[in-house]
């Protein structure tokens, strides 16, 4: 067992002598990385091979603790997802506690014990320790797996894929993943609805009895202990765990493309099209490349002041972020840089991409982005140190990566000794620009052409399909709209479906009360429209109003903690066009540009404006989405709302269910009440 150096003693003292001899005029000479002084920790092995390190820190009353089962990774082919039930299963009550006297008991203590297919994490007051650790023993090594507990596990999995069946980000992700790796590596496989559907309560315990195992199993103990305590707490509840090894394992090789090539994802209701450039890596801690792989990529696009975040965002106005990872695993890992970005500059997007990768390989970076980059690390790597579940998760990287026992201990010297020769050269080596997939996921109506005429340095960069089982396919198929299909008549026949044109007209105003929940908290909004074109709304939590909008007809504004902003002139545009409820009366400038699915059924898409989209399903005519652009603080973004459930009033249909999005956030706003011509008054619209 090797040694190591944990617990912090001291980190970062800035000593400083003759200050009045201090020459002003020049910039100091940067001095010594800090050593960073860790304590050393008892170490010792069962007899079932679980092996044990413990570090005393008596600074707080606390106790943290990780069993990590350092396992190779395993392909769970047909029954992907076999893992993660396993590990969602684990701490749902024992052979000899029920799940809910379990939980209770750890709720009791103030403690908080978590539990997956290979790791469990513990937290605890020291003077609960003793108990804490027999509970995690307990919990680990005789587990309860009821049918019952299953079925409600495996049921809320599937639902949880059946609810991201139509997530752009997910999808996007699971393709990206399965194409870097491949889909027969096991960080390339993912879990489908069939692949869980095919797995039983049976090759759960299965799998938790062949890969559950202490062969590889390492129990990091970091907090207020007594070493001689631990060791008897220790083998007393963990000695009855049964030595076994474990089945020999064979991964793929993992290659990167032999050209760089954009792998489409056709997501006909997407808004934006999620944009990934990546390439597998091989890279290890103990690799020399690493502290400089780490400083190159945080330099690219590691945080806000990356080179993609400031072009992507800052400059550009594309996305809200952007931003590139590089990893590092014993097995394989991948470069990967991310954005999100609006339909119509999907392709620009990509350039903007592979100008930075292509820029960072070819330049010296400057000496200050240099030092920019190795004080952020150098800050978080000394912040991270006050956590003891990271003190533990570095003591088990260096015994389980093969790295020197000084490795944290010369962290900070190491960041500091990266140059910018160094940072082209791994950029050079990671950050594979001539053989990258440039994975997208979008709307192909609306991006494809833009990527199938994409050039490059004077290159085509070949474009291929895929579904969501990241199965190579044909281009998606453009529906053609027929010509006898005009605005006009889909108009129409939604005036139809809503009631009729005559019950229509005689709207002259509608109110609208409806709320949702984000993160536990309610969330009311409020809406009055007019057909002469004034509008109100005021979203409110707890009562408090948090944002109100209002339009009379010419003018308007926006009112958000407690500032008061009148509209430019473009929301005052889109604000007429917002305001009135039903839009279709008079058809203007309105046209069908197209056919998509919405909700697996076709829908007429009808361009209203520059700014505003509406679909209307083609057998019932009822609208079915609407997509509105907006601009605000030099971003622009689309916002799309989905109408659902449409129940009579006064009349007229009205959607009772509207899902809207905005970035990353999801609403699921369900109306309570809807008033027609009722409710609504000319004072709630001034402006003055």
């Amino acid at each position: 067992m090797k040694k190591y150096l944990f617990t912090i003693n001291a980190i970062l003292f800035l000593a400083f002598s003759s200050i009045a001899q201090i020459d002003r005029s020049k910039q100091p000479e940067p001095g010594p990385a800090p050593k960073i002084n860790l304590e050393e920790p008892e170490t010792f092995t069962l007899d079932n091979g679980l092996k044990v390190m413990v570090v005393e820190n008596h600074k707080l009353p606390r106790v943290s603790m990780i069993l990590y089962l350092d396992n190779p990774p395993v392909q769970e082919g047909e029954k992907a997802g076999v893992s993660s039930l396993t590990g969602g299963l684990l701490g749902t009550g024992t052979k000899n506690t029920s799940k809910d006297k379990y939980n209770e008991e750890i709720d009791f203590l103030g403690a908080s014990v978590s539990f997956n297919s290979n790791i469990v994490r513990a937290n605890t007051l020291s003077k609960f320790f003793p108990r804490i650790l027999e509970l995690v023993a307990e919990g680990a090594l005789q587990p309860n797996f009821t049918q019952e507990e299953f079925e409600k596990l495996k049921e809320r999995e599937i639902e949880n894929l059946e609810s991201n069946e139509k997530d752009v980000a997910f999808n996007a992700r699971r393709l990206r993943q399965a194409l870097n790796y491949g889909k027969d590596h096991p960080y390339g496989e993912f879990t489908t609805v069939e692949s869980l559907k095919n797995v039983s309560l049976e090759d759960v315990k299965q799998f938790y009895n062949t890969y559950f195992v202490p062969e590889e199993a390492y129990l990091a103990i970091i907090g207020d202990v007594d070493i001689k305590e631990v060791k008897k707490l220790v083998k007393k509840n963990f000695s009855s765990w049964k030595k076994k090894a474990l089945p020999e394992s064979s991964i793929p090789e993992v290659n990167p493309v032999e050209t760089t090539e954009i792998s489409f994802l056709n997501m006909p209701n997407a808004v934006q099209s999620q944009i990934a450039v990546v390439n597998p890596v091989k890279l290890t801690k103990n690799n020399p490349d690493y502290f400089p792989a780490l400083i190159a990529n945080q330099i690219l696009g590691g945080g806000s002041d990356g080179r993609l975040f400031l072009n992507l965002r800052e400059d550009k106005g594309y996305t809200y972020g952007s931003y590139s990872s590089l990893g590092d695993d014993k097995y394989v890992s991948s470069f990967v840089a991310t954005a999100e970005v609006r339909n119509e500059v999907t392709d620009s997007a990509v350039v903007a991409f592979l100008d930075e990768i292509h820029r960072i390989r070819k330049e010296k970076v400057s000496q200050e982005e240099l030092e920019n980059a190795k004080n952020k690390y150098v800050g978080n790597f000394v912040l991270s140190l006050e956590s003891p579940s990271t003190i533990a998760f570095n003591a088990l990287n260096i015994e389980t990566e093969d790295l020197d026992e000084d490795f944290y201990e010369e962290y900070l010297e190491n960041i500091n000794e990266v140059t910018a020769e160094d940072v082209q050269r791994v950029a050079k080596k990671y950050f594979k620009i001539d053989n990258a997939r440039i994975v997208v996921a979008g709307k192909g109506s609306e991006v494809l052409k833009g990527l199938e005429n994409l050039k490059y340095n004077g290159k085509s960069i070949p474009v291929k399909y895929y579904n969501k089982k990241a199965e190579q396919v044909e281009k998606p198929e453009e529906k053609k709209v027929d010509a006898s299909v005009t605005a006009d008549k889909v108009f129409d026949k939604y005036l139809k479906a809503i009631g009729g044109r005559e019950a229509v007209e005689s709207v002259n105003s509608v109110l609208m009360n409806a709320s949702t929940e984000i993160q536990g908290m309610k969330l009311d909004l409020e809406s009055k429209q007019t057909t002469d074109g004034k509008s109100y709304q005021a979203i409110s939590m707890n009562g408090n109003v948090m944002n109100k909008q209002v339009f009379n007809g010419e003018s308007g504004y926006v009112m958000a903690q407690g500032q008061k902003m009148p509209y430019n002139e473009e929301q005052i545009a889109t604000a007429k066009v917002d305001a009135n409820p039903f839009p279709e009366l008079s058809v203007n400038d309105a046209k069908v540009t197209g056919i998509e699915q919405v909700n697996g059924e076709d829908a007429y898409v009808v361009k209203l404006d520059e700014n505003n989209t509406a679909y209307y399903s083609v057998d019932s005519g009822m609208k079915v989405k609407s997509v509105k652009t907006v601009s605000q603080a030099g971003q622009t973004m689309s916002i799309p709302s989905l109408y659902s459930d449409y129940r009579e009033v006064s009349g007229v249909k009205f959607p009772f269910m509207i899902a809207q999005s905005m970035g990353p956030q999801s609403f699921e706003f369900e109306v309570s009440e809807i008033q027609v011509n009722e409710g609504v008054s000319e004072e709630d619209f001034a402006t003055e």
